[in-house]
């Protein structure tokens, strides 16, 4: 057995605002997206249009979001409890200072930045459905 890749599908409550929030402040590009009525696939989101699910890439990061009903009706283990997680995403970026800047005030929860004992510099900021992304930059012994 021989796992491949790990891509976390977000149960979400608006596919398109929470792809507007990806694009928009973490430059992450839309793949594709799923009509909710027709099952369409569509590479760019179009007005009137209510998605179920769509795919996201920023360099070698994916994310999967999923509307949360679409995502209990397929992950029948799930429940509509609530939108979050009690897990971090951690990612690592080149940038941080430049991408922490731009998030301060469009963010609604926001760590400062500071650099680990494991040498990294780091922040954490919730998204528009309350999950928890953490950004790290190595920093290079001087």
């Amino acid at each position: 057995m021989k796992y491949n890749k790990l891509t976390p599908n977000f149960q979400v409550k608006n596919v398109a605002e929470t792809v507007r929030f990806y694009t928009e402040h973490l430059g992450f590009l839309l793949v594709a997206a799923v009509d909710s009525a027709s099952n369409e696939v569509d590479n760019e989101l179009k007005e009137g249009k209510v998605y179920a699910f769509a795919i996201m890439v920023r360099d070698g990061v994916e994310i999967m979001l999923q509307e949360l009903e679409s995502f209990v009706h397929d992950v029948e283990i799930s429940s509509i409890d609530t939108i979050g997680a009690s897990v971090s995403f951690y990612i690592e970026i080149e940038g941080i200072d430049e991408l922490h800047n731009s998030l301060k005030g469009i963010a609604s929860e926001i760590t400062s930045l500071k650099t680990t004992w494991y040498g990294a510099k780091e922040f954490y900021v919730k998204d528009n459905n309350n999950y928890i992304l953490g950004f790290s930059e190595k920093q290079h012994e001087k």
